[in-house]
């Protein structure tokens, strides 16, 4: 798999009575950004108009030059991981894996082989049958990057899925989702509190402020930076 290239073409969006927003950039294909920035700055806004959870009142959202603004959710080569990760309760692991393939559980046996590799991926192994009142928080959230992997879509969009974690089992995770990036080349776009988990795991970061993309570099680039408006009074330094 390889990851697709995403651009945000002059996009505007306002929730009602908010403040509007206008994001305009571009993910390399293949690469891992972070996106950092305040509070209410439109970090889950921007994920969710590449996912087609919000509609842009006007622009584009452009997958490899393709423009799917108009596309439904289902039909955007994107799957995404919430901090909430959806898991069904009453519901085993490698069910609610296998939903991310069929919501019918329809499965051939590629489908479960293809289960069992991402189980294995994600270190989750000989947990097949368990519910998830019986998994920790991280096991958790490795059923839904599973879910996500067997869906087998170019781009990872993540909402900071592991922000209810402590920090050893946050890097864990990130560890976790870093490794399948450079395993698999898929766009990975994470959403975070917390500036030191994208210095950690990602390549690039995206700081936004305002409803807009401000600057979007290299990790190192970005962090360094002293001509970003807002960065370092975001970042206390």
């Amino acid at each position: 798999m390889t990851g697709s290239a995403i651009k945000l073409a002059d996009l505007d969006f306002c929730y009602p009575g908010g403040e509007p927003m206008h994001f305009s950039t571009t993910f390399e294909a293949g690469s891992f950004t972070g996106l950092i920035g305040p509070s209410g700055s439109g970090k889950t806004t921007l994920i969710n108009l590449i996912a087609g959870f919000e509609e842009p009142s006007s622009g584009s959202v452009l997958f490899d030059g393709i423009d799917a603004t108009a596309t439904q959710p289902a039909d955007r080569p994107v799957t995404m991981v919430f901090q909430d990760n959806n898991l069904f309760a009453h519901l085993d692991v490698f069910t609610n894996v296998a939903l991310g393939i069929s919501p019918a559980l329809d499965l051939s046996d590629d489908d479960k082989t293809s289960i069992a590799g991402a189980l294995e991926e994600t270190g989750l192994s000989g947990l097949e049958k368990r519910l998830p009142r019986e998994l920790s928080g991280g096991q958790r959230q490795r059923v839904a990057i599973a879910r996500a992997l067997v869906r087998n879509r170019p781009v990872l969009l993540l909402d900071e899925p592991f922000a209810a974690l402590g920090p050893a089992l946050r890097r864990d995770m990130l560890r976790l989702v870093s490794t399948i990036h450079k395993q698999r080349g898929m766009t990975v776009i994470l959403v975070s509190h917390d500036p030191a988990d994208v210095k950690f795991a990602a390549g690039h970061a995206a700081f936004l402020d305002a409803g807009q993309v401000v600057a979007n570099r290299p990790v190192d680039a970005l962090f360094s930076a002293s001509d970003i408006p807002g960065l370092q009074g975001y970042l206390g330094t």
